[in-house]
């Protein structure tokens, strides 16, 4: 992996924090409703001011997805998208130009369907800064670990306001950044957050040289605002997925499909913090 690729997250949150501003990190699943509006797309959200990109592999069992990113998963795997066509989406988003750091968000079977070395070699070749593996327990994740410090990728943890007295052992192993969960539960828009949830974020940064991001709920500017005041970046996922759900009959009409994108744009340029 080139250093360019590895520094390229470091470099977008260093800058951001010298200009005084949070990351705005959208999050996308690959192949929603296709590879090729996918990287339409990816442009749109690179013109609204996206900073750091999160890339999801449609998975058939997705634990930690609420119901927005379910369907979007069903429908990408109907169009058999799979962990290396992800992987080849950031490679092709590159190669058009795209500037921005891209994290790939997979659950680990389909990593282990792949095998770790094969896995790593692909990593290595297209372009993934992060990783990001939302069912991979820290207790179970020294391998993982050992292998995205030896590739040069950054291994972001998640950490859930129930971790507690597990924070330090979670952030230890991290680079990157720690991205901390906002509300308890799957992802999905939220009108609230739990109570405590600064104090959560307050204590994670106390256990962490490390960017402090956080996601889960986060749907509207107001939302984004609030976080970036005490946040080094904030993702917005199930909000962006049903933009873009709720724009696919502009999207399938070429008639409409750049109205279609441009609405996805606008959407994610007033989320900006």
């Amino acid at each position: 992996m080139t250093t360019e690729t590895t520094n390229r997250m470091d470099v977008t949150f260093r800058k951001l924090k010298a200009e005084g501003k949070a990351a705005l990190i959208p999050f996308l699943t690959v192949g929603d409703p296709d590879l090729e509006t996918t990287l339409d797309i990816i442009a749109e959200l690179e013109a609204a001011g996206a900073d750091i990109l999160e890339l999801g592999v449609p998975y058939s069992d997705p634990l930690a997805d609420g119901p927005v990113i379910q369907r979007a998963s069903s429908r990408a795997l109907r169009g058999n998208i799979h962990l290396r066509t992800c992987m080849e989406t950031a490679l092709k988003a590159r190669q058009a130009g795209s500037e921005l750091p891209f994290i790939l968000f997979t659950y680990y079977n389909p990593v282990m369907q792949m095998g770790l070395d094969t896995f790593f070699a692909e990593l290595d070749t297209h372009e993934i800064s992060g990783l990001i593996i939302p069912d991979l327990p820290v207790e179970e994740s020294e391998e993982m670990r050992k292998r995205s410090r030896e590739a040069g990728v950054n291994l972001i943890p998640l950490v859930a306001p129930t971790s507690s007295e597990r924070i330090e052992r979670i952030v230890s192993g991290a680079s990157g950044f720690v991205y901390c969960v906002s509300s308890l539960g799957v992802t999905g828009e939220r009108s609230s957050f739990h109570t405590g949830v600064d104090d959560f974020i307050a204590s994670v940064r106390r256990a962490t040289d490390l960017p402090v991001a956080v996601g889960f709920g986060i749907s509207t500017s107001e939302q984004v605002a609030r976080f970036a005041q005490i946040c080094d970046g904030v993702v917005v996922g199930s909000a962006i997925v049903r933009k873009v759900e709720d724009v696919i009959p502009l999207l399938d009409n070429p008639a409409t499909r750049s109205e279609g994108l441009l609405q996805i744009r606008e959407f994610v340029a007033q989320l900006k913090p």
